[in-house]
């Protein structure tokens, strides 16, 4: 995971994005505005602790973890959830559970040039595609 730290990736595109927020339960507007923004994310480390942040013109999100520790959460659409991240290779692998018991999993695949985020939750998945940007 090394050598993707301090990388800046901007959202390029989604899949079916839109459709995921709302099985989430996220509101019509927050939805629009969730899937017309391409934010800009960055993962930082410092000492055990890494930084995930993203921000675009719609919110700024920053959460800081620790390899497999599990921690809370508020997600970008406001929900509280308690999230685990494991660092697997050059994946981020989350579990996030709200207060239901549901879960949602997030996926981060880093690679030279990209950063790839696979979303599901329930039967419902979508992915987004980040591209390194300058």
């Amino acid at each position: 995971m090394e050598q993707f730290l301090g990388k800046k990736y901007k959202l390029t595109h989604s899949e079916n994005f839109e459709e995921f927020m709302k099985a989430l339960g996220v509101g019509f507007a927050t939805r629009k505005a969730g899937s017309l923004v391409s934010p800009v994310v960055e993962l930082t480390k410092s000492g055990e602790s890494y930084t995930f942040t993203s921000n675009s013109t719609f919110k700024k999100i920053e959460f800081t973890f620790k390899n497999g520790e599990e921690f809370d959460q508020e997600t970008p659409d406001g929900r509280m959830v308690k999230s685990t991240i494991k660092v697997d290779g050059n994946t981020l692998h989350e579990i996030q559970k709200d207060a239901k018991g549901e879960q949602t999993v997030i996926d981060r695949i880093f690679s030279d040039d990209e950063l790839k985020m696979e979303l599901k939750f329930g039967n419902v998945s979508a992915t987004r595609v980040y591209k390194i940007h300058a």
